[in-house]
């Protein structure tokens, strides 16, 4: 399974830079429409390699939708917080109780109950 998977990875790599290669045309990125930059009186520009802005525009998609899903999970996890915390105290009763129940006892008596 190991195998197959630094096979994706390399063959994702190949694409990845064969795309880089292929794309090394430069590009002019502005900020806004031109009509806009005339009413404005500024428009900033950039001039970039076209697979910077590929792999930029992926990079920014994969780490807006890590950001979102990180947001959406968050009601899950305080859930699951919650439960774990409930958990410890359920558990710590348990042995509370325990002792109690095996108080003056013989300690390999209250092991063998503990058992059953």
């Amino acid at each position: 399974m190991r195998y197959i998977r630094y096979a994706v990875w390399g063959v994702l790599a190949v694409v990845l830079v064969s795309v880089c290669l292929a794309n090394r045309g430069l590009v002019n990125l502005k900020l806004m429409p031109e009509a806009l930059a005339e009413l404005v009186g500024f428009n900033p520009a950039i001039t970039l390699p076209l697979f910077v802005v590929v792999l930029g525009g992926l990079a920014l998609g994969v780490a807006l939708g890590y950001v979102l899903e990180y947001l959406r999970e968050h009601k899950h996890r305080r859930e699951a917080r919650v439960k774990h915390g409930e958990v410890k105290k359920l558990s710590r009763e348990v042995k509370r109780l325990k002792r109690q129940k095996h108080e003056g006892k013989d300690e390999v008596l209250a092991l063998l109950d503990d058992a059953s």
